[in-house]
């Protein structure tokens, strides 16, 4: 029998339905006036004064206003909001700011303001809430869900609140899901990733989780560890567990891997979080993408990848976008960032409605021979070699070998395998013959006789957890890149004896 917070999702899940089409299906107009907004808003504040805000009247006035700027650009001005200056960035001071590892600034201290906090709530349920409209499912609320994330305890600094991000949305959880909510604020606490995990199985162990939401690589950490406790399937210590939350990397790599540790296919939903923002989640189990969330105080501009690193890229709007082309991800938001590179690489699924999927990021490539490789690339290679076949892949990365000791260069591919294949150089054939048909660059140069094909390196069996946690990012938001242009982290992988 249903509950009453079950029944009651559904219509409250077809009135968010109705609200999301509303800005969807006009989605220029919405955007406009989301750029409007912001400009008059932050019009008195010492950005909007330097970048002469109240002239700005159209779209071509921001682009000669306001340059493009990545964290190191606009640290400047962050060193004022966090030194406790006001109406710097955005008018009065931030509520929190979310503090992310940058791997080329250090620290980054990113505003979340009193305006842009509520879209990283909103956009998380809204996401919950269209896939009750879609599915008609709404059982699991009645279960228990679990959100792998961050500490959540908060320090202050100048009286802005100071965390991480997942932690500081830990604060906003709605009532109607507190007593529905594992794990425990206690254990949620626990600054040890590998501690918190075993923590977090035996809270889990015995409860009716329904859903389960986190970074795949971290998730996968968890399952595995309760299938060590148990010798069961998580699908049979879980047997209502029927939807997969996640988000910051591609699930696709891990999808084969999950099910064998579930032991069934369940439903599973996309988010695209940052500090910077919550840009996208997945609004249907039908289409590829997530939905671009153009009303959520985000003013968002495109750059062809390509074109990036030109002396001046053409920046447009979505009105101007293309599918299947691959931009860098450029943002203005209501937490006072402008114009701002957060790094990421999108495509277009969409457009109408705009539906993106994340390709990587516009510093993880390989282009060491010209090639332009991208983590979309890589990560498709790897699914269609693994397309009909029992090899399973626990985690990998991808960077270039200049320098071999014999022969002409190529790319090296680092693979944690779960079962080891019999056959490593069909499989490396396999991805080769997959990435040179993506890429006509890579197709060249292997044709060219520039490159030779790709080789495989085994990684030890939790190789890739033991490199995280040397580099002290195991756990929490922290991701691998899934390729580099230069060997420092593989370089790592041989100094820490990670090498099959």
């Amino acid at each position: 029998m249903l509950s009453l917070k079950s029944v009651l999702a559904k219509p409250f899940a077809k009135r968010v339905y109705k609200s999301i089409q509303k800005w969807a299906s006009a989605p220029v107009e919405t955007q406009e006036e989301v750029f409007h907004n912001l400009i008059s808003k932050a019009a008195n504040t010492a950005f909007g004064k330097d970048h002469d805000f109240i002239s700005i009247n159209t779209y071509a006035d921001f682009v000669k206003s306001v340059p493009i700027r990545d964290y190191e650009a606009l640290k400047p001005y962050v060193e004022k909001v966090v030194a406790g200056e006001e109406n710097i960035l955005w008018p009065g001071k931030p509520t929190y700011f979310a503090k992310t590892s940058g791997t080329t600034s250090g620290s980054k201290y990113i505003p979340i303001t009193k305006e842009s906090m509520p879209a990283h709530v909103e956009a998380a349920r809204n996401a919950i809430l269209m896939y009750i409209h879609e599915t008609g499912n709404s059982k699991f609320v009645d279960g228990k869900m679990i959100f792998l994330q961050g500490s959540p305890i908060l320090n202050e600094q100048n009286g802005i609140q100071l965390g991480r991000l997942s932690g500081i949305v830990a604060h906003y959880v709605p009532k109607y899901l507190q007593k529905n909510r594992l794990p425990s604020w206690e254990t949620n606490c626990i600054e040890d990733w590998e501690t918190k995990v075993d923590a977090i199985v035996e809270e889990t162990l015995p409860e009716n989780m329904t859903v389960i939401s986190g970074i795949p690589s971290w998730v996968q950490m968890y399952f595995e560890k309760l299938q060590q406790k148990t010798g069961k399937k998580v699908g049979d210590i879980f047997k209502n567990f029927n939807l997969f939350i996640f988000g910051g990397v591609n699930y696709e790599p891990y999808r084969t891997k999950f099910e064998n540790l579930i032991g069934r296919s369940v439903d599973s939903i996309e988010l695209y979080p940052a500090s910077e923002g919550f840009f996208a989640f997945q609004d249907t189990q039908k289409e590829k993408g997530m939905l671009l969330q153009l009303n959520s105080g985000i003013f968002y501009e495109f750059v062809k990848a390509d074109e990036f690193f030109d002396e001046n890229p053409e920046r447009i709007t979505i009105k101007d976008v293309e599918i299947g082309i691959n931009y860098v991800m450029i943002i203005s938001t209501n937490a006072g960032l402008w114009a701002y590179n957060i790094g990421d690489t999108v495509e277009f699924t969409s457009t109408k409605p705009y539906r993106v999927i994340v390709s990587g990021r516009i510093k993880h490539f390989i282009s060491a021979f010209g090639e332009h490789v991208i983590g979309k690339e890589v990560e498709q290679a790897m699914q269609e070699a693994l397309l009909n076949s029992s090899i399973s892949v626990s985690e990998f990365t991808v960077a270039p070998q200049i320098n071999p000791k014999q022969g002409l260069p190529y790319h090296e591919w680092f693979i944690e395998f779960e079962n080891d294949p019999e056959d490593v150089l069909g499989l490396a054939k396999k991805i080769d013959t997959s990435l040179q048909k993506q890429n006509s660059y890579y197709f060249d140069l292997i044709d060219g006789k520039v490159l030779q094909p790709l080789k495989i390196t085994k990684v030890k069996k939790g190789g890739f957890q033991d490199y995280m946690k040397s580099i002290g990012k195991l756990g929490g938001q922290n991701k691998l890149p899934r390729l580099s242009n230069d060997r420092k982290i593989v370089e790592r992988f041989s100094h820490k004896n990670l090498i099959k």
